[in-house]
């Protein structure tokens, strides 16, 4: 038990330590000049580092998987619209954050809840119950759509190109946000 629990602390500090470039691109970012759409994605990315914590702390969190659920459906939807409305201009960061949001809400509502005195957070030991081979299918290629993303997002950030700014720390986040994601669903999925 001493490993599952180290792994769970070591990311909890590692999502951690992601709110401090979230935040500062926040504050920092000129958005008059680079748009809305990068504001709503430095603020869909601050959200679900802050869900990562919730999911992964092996202390839990204030808020029950009821609220988190509305919470990424709401932001599913939110960037899965402004995807379809934005998609012949080159959104993409708001369909990755549509499935980002959409893979969270799903973990949330299948992985099981924990038993024991741990808040009302997941535990990280696969789908529950009488859960379907679809839903191991569906975490398994959701990993690897992250997996995929993730290795994407470290060559781009590896090369420095893009010169916007924090447009590096952006896509660090991403290649971690990911790798995370696809570490929760290959667990979910087994």
């Amino acid at each position: 038990m001493s490993g599952p629990l180290v792994v769970a602390w070591a990311l909890t500090a590692v999502f951690a330590a992601l709110v401090l470039p979230c935040v500062l691109r926040l504050v920092r970012l000129d958005y008059g000049r680079q748009g809305a759409a990068v504001r709503n994605g430095d603020l869909a990315e601050l959200l679900l580092v802050v869900a990562m914590i919730a999911m992964l702390s092996p202390v839990g969190g204030p808020i029950p998987a009821a609220g988190w659920q509305a919470v990424l459906a709401l932001t599913a939807g939110w960037f899965a619209v402004s995807w379809w409305k934005g998609r012949r201009s080159g959104h993409a960061a708001c369909g990755h954050h549509a499935v980002s949001a959409t893979a969270m809400l799903f973990m949330v509502t299948f992985m099981p809840h924990s038993e024991v005195s741990h808040g009302p957070w997941l535990v990280m030991s696969g789908p529950g119950g009488g859960s379907a081979l679809w839903l191991s299918l569906v975490f398994g290629a959701v990993a690897g759509y992250f997996a995929v993303d993730s290795v994407r997002a470290g060559v781009l950030a590896a090369r420095g190109t893009g010169g916007e700014s924090g447009q590096v720390s952006r896509r660090v986040c991403r290649v971690i946000m990911g790798a995370g994601m696809g570490y929760m669903l290959v667990g979910a999925a087994l």
